[in-house]
């Protein structure tokens, strides 16, 4: 993860280091003087993340997938055919 100062991201074209964050899905630390940095990262990244949070945040839900992720790791999957649906 690369990192860059404020002063130097409002000096430099910020709309380089956005395209970098998208292009390469790769969040970038912002730091400040004041030690409260930031990230910037695509809204895409973000949503994976937030998405990743509300699966695995319910305790049942995370059992769930273990279970599954276990199941195909043991080979324990049947394939089926898909229908098309009118």
């Amino acid at each position: 993860m690369q990192a860059v100062n404020y002063s130097s991201l409002r000096k430099k074209k910020l709309k380089s280091y956005m395209n970098r964050v998208t292009d390469n899905c790769e969040p970038l630390i912002i730091t400040r003087k004041n030690g409260k940095n930031v990230v910037m990262m695509s809204l895409d990244e973000y949503n994976n993340l937030m998405e990743n949070f509300h699966l695995l945040g319910n305790e049942l839900n995370r059992a769930a997938l273990t279970k599954s992720i276990k199941q195909l790791e043991q080979g324990l999957v049947v394939n089926k055919p898909l229908f098309e649906v009118d």
